[in-house]
């Protein structure tokens, strides 16, 4: 019977601690061989400065993009008024950063279409002031209201180009745009033209504007 001594003694089991040994060797020079495989596979240590493209166009920024060994695609696009067509508006990841070799930039640029946006409900629902301060604040430009008979300062339309508009429509944005407001000194002077405009009736006695009655009947 082998004693536990004699089990781990290296003179005894020689071969047996051979091919331990060479197993942990092999182990070890696996693990090393991986670690560097995964260290050149993903280029670890390796990174390079993003550069910033704002404010070029797409051409030059692939020239500066391929300069750092990366690559720019334009994924989205928006409309700022005095920027021009084309240019680049944003960028991911942001200028500056740092990130591995072959990096996709992704970017935003500026497109010439004009967006359209929604009239919203205000024709007949809403006071003057309430109109014009819910159109500013969609970036909409006012002209001078053009007054109409009815309540005072009430909204009875919007006009673009002098086109009317109903709610919903749409039309560009930053549209130059005319509210028609109500006006109770121009509904009163209407009237009272109106009243002006009547036929008068022929007075009694007046025998030239009196209505001549043809008695052939009678």
């Amino acid at each position: 019977m082998v004693t536990f001594k004699e089990f781990f003694s290296f003179k005894n089991n020689r071969f047996f601690w051979l091919n331990i040994i060479g197993m942990i060797v092999a182990v070890f020079a696996i693990v090393m061989g991986t670690l560097f495989w995964l260290d050149r596979y993903t280029h670890h240590g390796e990174s390079y400065v993003v550069p910033d493209v704002k404010d070029k166009t797409v051409a030059q920024a692939e020239i500066l993009l391929k300069e750092q060994h990366m690559q720019g695609i334009v994924v989205d696009s928006s409309y700022v008024k005095n920027m021009p067509f084309g240019i680049i508006l944003d960028q991911t990841p942001a200028g500056g950063m740092r990130v591995k070799e072959g990096r996709t930039i992704y970017l935003t640029i500026n497109t010439n279409r004009v967006p359209l946006v929604k009239i919203p409900d205000l024709i007949d629902n809403s006071s003057a002031r309430q109109a014009e301060a819910k159109l500013r604040a969609m970036d909409f430009q006012l002209t001078e209201p053009e007054l109409v008979s009815g309540e005072q300062d009430w909204v009875y339309g919007i006009k673009y180009k002098g086109r009317s508009l109903m709610a919903g429509d749409k039309v560009p944005h930053e549209a130059l745009l005319t509210l028609c407001i109500g006006s109770t000194q121009l509904r009163d002077s209407l009237s009272m033209d109106s009243l002006n405009n009547m036929d008068i009736l022929p007075e009694d006695g007046d025998a030239e504007s009196a209505p001549k009655v043809d008695d052939s009947w009678f």
